[in-house]
């Protein structure tokens, strides 16, 4: 879990960069989270916002990062939490900074033992496609955090694939879901997402890596203002800038 506005560090390459040239790759943005932190809940506006903006000029990727396995395990002195009960302050606090809508009472009523059932439907929902794993992955984190929703509980997790593919029978397979939960694809997957957090030293969530191909590259850990991100976006690929203006334009 993470808070407001953390480090800024460079993830490697050869230096500033001006970024892709025309026609070259996208930028390749990875976002490391988990349906149970409440600050990935609290940047999803600026998430949002930032591919609606940038589009196809970003190669946007999900890592799940399996941040509770359980409550025996689960320590985060940062924050002063070990046990279920003192998580609802730090989604009060979420909730005050960035405005969103929480209800933190899930942690006194049915506090969920741990995030990796949450983070594995992900992964099987990524198996029909990437749209229905940002599909599935936006509702589980509105169930939990603003419905009371237990995401820990394999019941609730087929409640909310049925409810989606009920709406948008187009784009999730609520069977096929089911189905993945139980595979090995699904396990494997969500297996390499946590290897490679751990093996990039990422612990604190959200944590957006952002790579010009061929050069520079940055990491934006904790939540932080939307200006924040156009800020990273322009050290490695500062030309980005006139595709949000383009867009800006036509939308105008």
């Amino acid at each position: 879990m993470s808070g407001a506005g953390e480090a800024v560090g460079e993830a490697g390459g050869a230096g500033p960069s001006a970024g892709p040239a025309p026609g070259a790759p996208p930028l390749e943005l990875v976002y490391y989270t988990d349906p149970l932190c409440c600050w990935s809940w609290a940047f999803e506006p600026h998430w949002r916002r930032l591919r609606a903006e940038f589009g196809a000029a970003l190669d946007c990727r999900y890592r799940m990062a399996g941040m509770i396995a359980d409550w025996n395990s689960y320590s985060d002195p940062l924050n002063s939490v070990s046990r279920p009960l003192q998580m609802g302050p730090i989604w009060r606090e979420a909730q005050h900074l960035a405005g969103v809508a929480v209800d933190d009472r899930i942690w006194a009523l049915d506090p969920p033992a741990s995030s990796y059932p949450a983070c594995l439907a992900v992964k099987a929902a990524e198996l029909q496609s990437a749209d229905a794993a940002d599909l599935y992955l936006r509702r589980l984190r509105e169930a939990v955090m603003t419905q009371r929703r237990n995401i820990a509980r394999r019941e609730v997790l087929l409640e909310l694939a049925d409810e989606l593919a009920a709406a948008a029978p187009d784009r999730l397979d609520a069977e096929r879901l089911g189905r993945d939960l139980d595979g090995q694809a699904a396990r494997d997957a969500l297996r390499e997402d946590i290897k490679e957090a751990r093996y990039r030293g990422i612990g604190r969530f959200p944590t957006l890596t952002l790579r010009n191909p061929g050069g520079a590259g940055i990491v934006l850990v904790g939540y932080r203002p939307y200006e924040a991100l156009l800020s990273g976006l322009a050290r490695v690929a500062p030309e980005l800038a006139s595709v949000r203006q383009a867009r800006a334009a036509s939308d105008g």
